[in-house]
């Protein structure tokens, strides 16, 4: 099946009771037994939920993945992959990326790969990718990565959420494990929390299951409800952020009053060839700096906002505007965000999929 087939489609089955088209929420803790250990598949709901079952076998089938978990949140299943690792074990990961992830590895800057072989050593158990990353759309090669990750017998993990599966599919491309914040793109109407983990290894899988299982960080059935529903229009509304994306990297590039823009389907993007090559299109995240190039102007222009919404997070239907010096990556120390570009002035945009004309209007009264 093709990608907006697979979306509506896999892994969904009618309700076998009543017929519903819709996969139903199963609002329950227990199940009942006919015996011990006789039962119909289901024991506890932290174990299963037929609800959580199809949203995972729907979001396994997207990114081409025979196995699929979802976790309470994006670092829940973060948290869940570093739960593998044993005492000294050591982990390298892109220098530019999101805060949270920040706080739990070393970071290397992944754009020359090289780099990545110069960092690893025998206690090298994981290799954590975001790309493109968050905020500066930094792109990362995720097959070199995975060759070097074979190499030296590491494991190659991919934070894929910016892209969503409808635009990148890492596990074909050699990664180990995808990880996405379903929070973002996957759900896509700013109403879930919600995190997933996809892989081909069966030993990885049993392991995401035991930790899901044993920690207990599941999300609950009408989040998984609303993820279900959130994905059958994935593909259209990842087709609509990317055009609204594209005009609005070129109309900022354009502005006069704009000093950079980041955005990786620039041809002089860093790195633009890699994003051409794994990537089908170049998503509607963009990060900018204005010419006055200071706090006071970029706070001035995030509070003028009419459309773009000042908020943390990114992918719903809406546009958000947000200072990730001041927000999202507020954790990280000042001098390791200016030397990697995330100045206090940047600030980053989740283009909406609402009309492309009010967007750039709504832009081009903040700017000023």
């Amino acid at each position: 099946m093709k990608f907006g087939t697979k979306a509506l489609h896999a892994g969904i089955e009618p309700d076998q009771t009543t017929g519903a088209i819709m996969t139903p929420i199963y609002q329950t803790s227990t199940y009942v037994q006919e015996n011990p250990g006789v039962h119909k598949g289901y024991e506890y709901a932290r174990t299963q939920n037929p609800t959580r079952d199809v949203l995972e076998k729907n979001l396994a089938a997207l990114e081409n993945a025979r196995f699929g978990r979802c976790f309470a949140s994006g670092m829940s299943a973060t948290e869940t992959v570093i739960k593998m690792l044993n005492p000294g074990d050591e982990v390298v990961s892109t220098e530019d990326l999101y805060g949270g992830s920040y706080r739990l590895f070393t970071q290397v800057d992944m754009r020359d790969v090289s780099n990545v072989a110069s960092v690893i050593s025998d206690k090298t158990k994981l290799i954590w990718v975001e790309t493109p990353t968050n905020p500066m759309l930094s792109i990362v090669d995720i097959s070199s990565v995975a060759e070097i990750g074979r190499k030296y017998g590491a494991k190659v993990a991919v934070d894929n959420t910016f892209s969503s599966p409808y635009l990148q599919n890492p596990l074909d491309q050699g990664a180990d494990i995808v990880m996405h914040s379903v929070t973002k793109y996957i759900a896509g109407h700013s109403d879930v929390i919600m995190g997933f983990l996809a892989t081909n290894d069966q030993e990885l899988d049993d392991q995401f299951g035991f930790i899901q299982n044993a920690s207990g960080a599941i999300p609950g059935p009408q989040d998984c409800f609303l993820a279900l529903r959130g994905i059958k229009t994935l593909h259209v509304r990842m087709e609509r952020h990317c055009e609204n994306g594209e005009q609005i990297a070129h109309y900022l590039k354009n502005h006069h009053k704009i000093l950079r823009v980041y955005w990786p389907g620039f041809e002089d993007h860093p790195n633009h060839e890699i994003a051409k090559k794994q990537m089908r299109a170049f998503g509607g995240m963009i990060s900018f700096v204005q010419n006055e190039d200071t706090l006071e102007k970029a706070e001035k222009t995030l509070s003028s906002f009419k459309l773009f919404s000042l908020a943390e997070s990114l992918g719903g239907v809406e546009s958000l505007a947000g200072h990730p010096a001041g927000m999202t990556h507020a954790s990280i120390p000042k001098e390791k965000r200016i030397a990697g570009g995330l100045t206090d002035s940047l600030i980053r945009l989740s283009v909406g999929i609402e009309d492309i004309a009010d967007l750039i209007a709504d832009l081009e009264q903040a700017i000023g």
